[in-house]
């Protein structure tokens, strides 16, 4: 089977999980849409270019399951307007824009929405990728929504630490308004509206003053993230939690985010202190070894840093090289096995074990990774 065909099969049992109740139509052309153009190329890529390109397929898949799963174009299109419009960099520079401006009615919504109306019209590959995605599917509805997230993943590129649509923007602000100066009546000063210098062209505009705002909009956007991540870590911990064990345990789950202290827990949940220290004990074990490393490694893994494809288990590179010299050979195939994202059955059948052997020598690899993690963290 080739790499292609190996990848389209592995999105295709992945949204067949998260969403079990879609028509096989859908799962086969949103696969092809994440597999990208020409999806030959996936043959012929470096393993670091192959890596680039697992994260890219995840990142533009998680773009599509946050905010154009299951909702109308006319939905989805506002959230991608409401999305470009709420970033620091754009609503600062067309707000100042329309300040300085004679037409101070628009507002920041109206120019995002002519600057993307723009790159649909002219930009090259905005215009190749409606055509992928038409070969990708004749359902309108789902066509729709993949240009949607297509753009938002566009817009949102970091071209020299800014985003793309800024520079598209700039673009914008140019063939409308000549050089970046406001229409005043004559006789009025000229007041410059772009802080823009161009060293090599027109699609190769800097800002002088922008940098630290696109730091701190980073900074922003990691933490919402973040924050979003334990949301979701938590609804789903608390789901397994209420599935395998108990609601006492997704109560005490509760009271333990809060801040609270077993005697403090224990009051609220009107149970001696002894039941208490039990219970946390038995959540501590199913959280850690079955839940976060068996049942939710990715979404628990990727929120804590410490995944294997992403974040080499939370570790540097001088404390990877010597958790790798303590690894067997075994354990060492089992690593290069799960960074080319194969199966727990594929991996198995190679070693010639039992995927439950895999998945626990996987336990054992990452419970050692962290002891590593830990012990250079206290020295």
């Amino acid at each position: 089977m080739s790499m292609t065909d190996k990848t389209a099969d592995q999105w295709l049992a992945r949204m067949r999980t998260d969403y079990p109740d879609q028509p096989d139509v859908v799962y086969q052309g949103v696969a092809k849409w994440l597999v990208g153009h020409p999806p030959e190329r996936l043959e012929h890529l470096a393993p670091e270019q192959w890596a680039m390109a697992q994260q890219a397929m995840d990142y533009r898949y998680r773009i599509l399951q946050d905010r154009y799963w299951g909702v109308s174009p006319e939905q989805g299109y506002r959230r991608l307007v409401k999305r470009l419009s709420g970033l620091f960099l754009i609503r600062s520079k067309i707000s100042t824009w329309i300040a300085l401006s004679r037409d101070r009615r628009r507002t920041v919504v109206d120019v995002v929405q002519e600057v993307i109306q723009e790159m649909m019209r002219s930009d090259r590959y905005l215009g190749d990728e409606i055509q992928w995605i038409g070969i990708c599917t004749d359902q309108p509805r789902l066509r729709n929504l993949l240009m949607l997230a297509s753009l938002e993943e566009y817009c949102l590129r970091p071209i020299r630490n800014q985003p793309l649509i800024m520079y598209r923007f700039v673009n914008y602000l140019r063939r409308s308004q000549r050089g970046g100066m406001t229409q005043v009546p004559i006789g009025t000063l000229v007041r410059l509206v772009s802080d823009e210098i161009t060293p090599d062209g027109d699609d190769d505009a800097l800002s002088l003053l922008d940098s630290e705002a696109w730091s701190q909009y980073q900074e922003e956007q990691q933490a919402l993230e973040q924050q979003v991540q334990r949301q979701q870590v938590k609804e789903a911990l608390s789901t397994y939690l209420r599935r395998h064990l108990s609601e006492e345990a997704v109560r005490w789950l509760e009271l333990h985010l809060q801040g609270l202290t077993q005697e403090q827990i224990a009051q609220a949940m009107n149970l001696p202190v002894q039941q208490v220290y039990r219970l946390r004990e038995k959540i501590s074990y199913h959280a850690l070894k079955i839940f976060a490393l068996k049942e939710q490694p990715t979404l628990v893994l990727h929120w804590l840093k410490t995944s294997l494809q992403e974040h080499s288990f939370g570790l540097t590179s001088s404390q990877w090289q010597a958790f790798w010299q303590t690894l067997s050979l075994e354990q060492q195939q089992i690593i290069e096995a799960t960074r080319s994202s194969q199966s727990v059955s594929d991996v198995a059948q190679q070693l010639g074990l039992k995927p439950k052997q895999v998945q626990g020598q996987w336990v054992k690899i990452y419970l050692q990774a962290q002891d590593l993690r830990t012990q250079d963290l206290r020295t």
